[in-house]
């Protein structure tokens, strides 16, 4: 069967030389290769049984080498629905970890997200006693958050705004809070953005989340709505996450990728970026750069 070959280079890490591509394309018997990005992501075709066992004798050919690798079916690539997680996937942060800083109550509340993000905690409990311990911030917080902590992740924009152009969905889908995926979805440009909502008595907030709570199946059900309603497949999909209350709508996505992923997410998505920035994904779909967005 045939395959095409992916491999992105970061920046930080002196990009994709040609000997690493090199490596690479005799790991698999790969034909000619075609540069998506001069020095920085590349593709090429190959036959292989499955894509498991040709992506691991790349992998294995290149030793650890800061490059990042998806070995894709070559038809339907350009997907028409892109979903994605907020913090620490399209964001550099946990929010509610930031709001626990100005808090006071860091620690604790940061020790539970990473928890809840690895799947060892139920998300929804685990979300309700995190707000808890934010009872009495005052409201300010939150725009101060948002101003000093929250940044978008390199190639964020560049990725919403390309697959905006090419007339796909664009969709920010998030276990955090309303007041973030606002802000956040305006600033990198997702068409549409949903989650939990922080409770407030006009001065503070109480402690508590609007129920239900927007967690791993609600993600899922996002993706099967947003689709359904224009028409699209969940093949034609991406969705993107790092954390455990991203699986399922990672694993019904045509394409599902874990970015900077815990274990349990690396382990069960088709693609993973560790390396690159967020312009990966239009890589893998098959971009070139002269397509991207600025």
């Amino acid at each position: 069967m045939n395959w095409i070959a992916v491999l992105v280079g970061a920046h930080e890490f002196g990009g994709l030389a040609g000997g690493t591509l090199a490596d690479a394309r005799s790991a698999v018997a790969g034909d000619a290769p075609e540069w998506l990005a001069p020095g920085l992501a590349a593709e090429f075709t190959l036959e292989a049984d499955t894509w498991q066992a040709a992506e691991a004798a790349i992998r294995s050919r290149l030793g650890g080498r800061a490059i990042d690798v998806a070995v894709l079916p070559p038809e339907g690539r350009r997907k028409r629905l892109l979903i994605a997680d907020m913090d620490s996937t399209i964001i550099g942060c946990e929010c509610i970890d930031e709001l626990a800083d100005f808090a006071g109550v860091k620690a604790e509340v940061s020790a539970i997200t990473e928890r809840a993000m690895q799947g060892e905690l139920d998300f929804p409990s685990a979300l309700r006693h995190r707000v808890a311990l934010l009872k009495s911030l005052p409201l300010g917080a939150l725009q101060q958050a948002y101003d000093e902590r929250v940044r978008l992740n390199p190639g964020a924009r560049a990725l919403v705004q390309t697959m905006n152009a090419a007339h796909a969905v664009t969709a920010l889908v998030s276990g955090g809070f309303t007041f973030f995926t606002s802000r956040v979805a305006e600033a990198a440009g997702f068409q549409t953005n949903r989650a939990n909502t922080l409770q407030d008595d006009g001065t503070a907030l109480t402690g508590n989340v609007g129920e239900p709570i927007l967690g791993r199946e609600a993600k899922l059900a996002a993706l099967l709505e947003l689709s359904a309603v224009r028409g699209i497949l969940p093949a034609e999909c991406i969705a993107i996450g790092d954390g455990a209350n991203d699986l399922a709508m990672i694993e019904a996505a045509g394409l599902g990728i874990a970015y900077r992923a815990k274990p349990v997410v690396a382990a069960a998505a088709r693609a993973r970026i560790d390396h690159a920035d967020l312009t990966a994904v239009l890589y893998f779909q098959g971009y070139r750069q002269a397509e991207i967005v600025a």
